[in-house]
């Protein structure tokens, strides 16, 4: 099985890097997505930034291939010869959100999509309180997957 696990991809929290490692427990490879709008920005990164950091944190595990894409997740997964969309969830009103747009890909592409939940103690966690933290010069690395490397923005916003 190949997962695709796209766009919303936030590699600075230990919920994320948990639902990658328990993709791993079943599938065969799986290709992580960074979603952008052709600015070559993600957030506080730039793109190439992002996916070189996701990549080194992810270097010692051959099974998973990180890239940057523009198109729809979907046109992207029948590119890559993806059988399923992963998702990380955090909260139920997420997993509702999550399953109703699996339904729809799933109607319009045939793919289907996987839904795991983000470990309970890092589901509050998202990539907007790390922002918000480092705006305010605040330590994150609780926060973060051990031995993801070092953030250093280059805009906060």
């Amino acid at each position: 099985m190949k997962l695709i696990f796209p766009g919303s991809f936030d590699p600075f929290t230990k919920g994320h890097a948990s639902v990658v490692r328990r993709a791993l427990e079943f599938s065969d490879e799986i290709v992580i997505a960074v979603g952008h709008n052709g600015t070559k920005r993600t957030g506080m990164f730039p793109v190439d930034d992002r996916v070189r950091m996701i990549s080194e944190f992810y270097q010692s595990e051959p099974r998973i291939k990180v890239i940057a894409y523009t198109t729809l997740t979907t046109d992207i997964a029948n590119e890559l010869h993806c059988t399923h969309i992963l998702r990380g969830v955090r909260t139920v009103i997420d997993f509702e959100y999550e399953r109703a747009l699996a339904d729809v890909n799933r109607h319009l592409t045939g793919i289907e999509t996987i839904l795991l939940f983000n470990e309970p103690a890092m589901a509050h966690i998202t990539s907007s309180t790390v922002r918000e933290l480092l705006s305010y010069g605040k330590d994150v690395t609780d926060f973060m997957p051990e031995g993801f490397p070092l953030l250093q923005p280059t805009m906060i916003g």
